[in-house]
């Protein structure tokens, strides 16, 4: 009978790579010094979980299919027993229908949904709202 996959498939921190990558993409959101400041206060988030599942409909992202290149490559560290990276998120704004932002961590949230929607998946989120507006000089 074949392994099936973890459950509990996340490590404890992110990796250090993943602020550059959720820089790069806030950057294209917002202005590079309000993106960096988000990614600051992201490094000093606690971690908190939600459910896969609740992930997706608040981002209202599309669930990418396993044969999603970089899904693929989550799902197979999944089952290898490798321990994902925890995602980076910025809150949604309900009032000006603003939806969750993933700033790092889409793949990773897709393959864990497809093992198991229930799956609580670590996360580091700030409120955009506790961001300075940046003054221009």
């Amino acid at each position: 009978m074949a392994k099936s996959p973890r459950r509990d498939h996340w490590k404890s921190e992110p990796e250090d790579h993943d602020y550059p990558a959720a820089l790069a993409y806030l950057s294209l959101l917002v202005p590079p010094a309000t993106a960096a400041q988000v990614v600051e206060r992201l490094r000093a988030a606690e971690l908190q979980h939600f459910k896969a599942r609740d992930l997706v409909r608040a981002s209202g992202v599309e669930l990418l299919p396993a044969c999603n290149v970089h899904v693929a490559a989550d799902l197979k560290k999944i089952k290898r027993g490798q321990r994902l990276s925890p995602v980076l998120l910025v809150r949604g704004q309900l009032s000006h229908a603003v939806a969750l932002t993933i700033a790092d961590g889409y793949h990773r949230i897709c393959a864990s949904y497809l093992v198991d929607q229930d799956a609580d998946i670590p996360c580091r989120l700030v409120d955009a709202t506790e961001v300075r507006r940046t003054r221009a000089r």
